[in-house]
């Protein structure tokens, strides 16, 4: 007797799951997220605790994995990648920061990628309609890898605009996290080096690295004009 009411209830619930589900619900989602975590970064200043010795009382292999944590939390924040690299060379040495330094880009170049492809893909793709916009979006589709090793070799663009461009791309998850830990070794060296010899900034570890960091990023701009314009050529045929 009670199903003729029964079922616009049922459709309604229907209707209101898929508006929740829509691509433009989950995109708003994905704005509030990034908000909330860009908020919290200029409140809290993380960095700050990373770069004054946290994490306290925690030593060895448990002090590496959680600043592992901090650092790609961190980045997926838009704390800035150089800041912590510094932090990681100067709590960690070389070798040990290194290893967290990557470890946490990896980690953080993941949660972003998977939170723009989950929440924002299918709202953005629709979008990419400029011709500069399709040939980028083209470069990453088809040529992941090599396409995110070249990013992530010269730090022209910024990281975590790379890493949404690539989730909004159809590049495959396997490639862009291989890529990224791949292609960010050499600039991240060269800072966490920087970091753990701050305080002999007169000593050729800290001037070489310093100037490696320089030298990459003329060569990163260089990169990046060029590749601007070939990309303009394309979508332009």
């Amino acid at each position: 007797m009670f199903e003729p009411a029964a079922r616009p209830l049922s459709g309604l619930a229907v209707r209101c799951g898929r508006a929740l589900l829509s691509p433009w619900s989950r995109f708003a989602l994905l704005v509030l997220v990034l908000a909330a975590a860009g908020s919290a970064v200029l409140v809290l200043q993380p960095q700050r605790l990373l770069a004054d010795g946290w994490p306290p009382h925690v030593g060895g292999a448990g002090a590496m994995a959680l600043f592992a944590v901090a650092y790609g939390l961190c980045t997926a924040a838009f704390v800035p990648r150089p800041l912590l690299n510094l932090a990681a060379g100067a709590l960690f040495a070389t070798q040990a920061g290194l290893v967290c330094a990557l470890a946490g880009t990896v980690l953080g170049a993941g949660i972003s990628f998977g939170l723009v492809r989950v929440l924002g893909q299918d709202a953005l793709r629709p979008l990419l309609r400029g011709r500069w916009l399709t040939a980028a979006d083209g470069q990453l589709s088809r040529h992941g890898f090599r396409s995110m090793m070249a990013i992530r070799l010269f730090p022209g663009v910024p990281f975590a605009a790379a890493n949404y461009c690539a989730a909004v791309s159809r590049m495959g998850w396997t490639p862009f996290l291989l890529a990224t830990g791949l292609g960010s070794v050499p600039n991240t060296l060269a800072y966490v080096i920087a970091g753990s010899s701050a305080s002999s900034p007169t000593s050729p570890a800290f001037v070489i690295a310093m100037g490696f960091i320089v030298l990459s990023g003329v060569a990163a701009a260089a990169v990046a004009w060029r590749k601007r314009h070939g990309l303009r050529r394309r979508g332009t045929q």
